[in-house]
């Protein structure tokens, strides 16, 4: 590793009160040395930092779920970082991942960045080089954190709906009015507009706007199981 002046951003200077919300720093490589160093390197950046000697053994230690960033060594004995990298994916576990090599080639990074990889850096790197990388997976997983809470309680308002009143806010947020949603519905329109005010108040929506925008965050295929005429069903994410 090359030392040279750190920097570190504003962005991770607060620290929230509960530690599960902190950041964490996971490495992982067999090489005892790297490990400590890269840990030196994270520790004086104000960040914390966990290492271990492989896969394995980070995940019997249960904290990839906490929100940061991983390093990762490309070629260790056992499961490689791109294996690894496909298992965590393969559990629905996201996490921003740095890849760290000495043996890189060009296929091996474009594997690993279309795997959705932050960086793929050779050794030696420099210390700034990595603490950037880092810190833009932190921040990447703090957005796709805050993105999924978004969801969770659009969901979780939508899953308050009767299924009529999920048809009928699929119709509201296409722009349709109420006499045209009571025909496609074979339904009064009186009926319409008892079930649409039932709905804003469900899921706490004081305007079309808040409709649209609460619809507009839930991945297409929640939206196509919101309106299913086939159950009524909660909504799974």
């Amino acid at each position: 590793m090359v030392n040279d002046p750190i920097t570190v951003r504003e962005s991770l200077s607060a620290r929230p009160a509960d530690v599960r919300d902190e950041p964490l720093v996971i490495v992982v490589d067999d090489d005892a040395s790297v490990r400590d160093s890269i840990q030196n390197l994270m520790s004086s950046a104000g960040m914390e930092c966990m290492t271990f000697a492989s896969p394995a053994e980070l995940l019997s230690a249960s904290v990839v779920e906490r929100p940061g960033c991983i390093i990762l060594d490309v070629r260790m004995p056992g499961s490689s970082g791109l294996e690894f990298q496909r298992h965590l994916a393969s559990l629905g576990t996201l996490k921003p991942i740095v890849f760290l090599t000495g043996f890189g080639d060009i296929p091996m990074s474009v594997e690993a960045m279309k795997a959705g990889a932050i960086d793929f850096l050779t050794k030696p790197f420099r210390d700034q080089t990595l603490l950037d990388a880092v810190i833009a997976g932190v921040n990447q997983d703090k957005l796709f954190r805050a993105n999924a809470r978004i969801v969770s309680l659009c969901v979780t308002k939508i899953n308050k709906l009767t299924l009529r009143e999920r048809q009928i806010l699929r119709e509201v947020v296409r722009g349709r009015l109420n006499k045209q949603i009571a025909f496609d519905l074979g339904i009064s329109e009186v009926t319409v507009k008892l079930h649409r005010s039932n709905l804003m108040r469900k899921v706490e929506a004081a305007s079309v706007g808040d409709l649209i925008r609460m619809w507009e965050n839930l991945p297409l295929p929640v939206r196509e199981l919101c309106a299913s005429e086939k159950r009524e069903d909660p909504v799974q994410i």
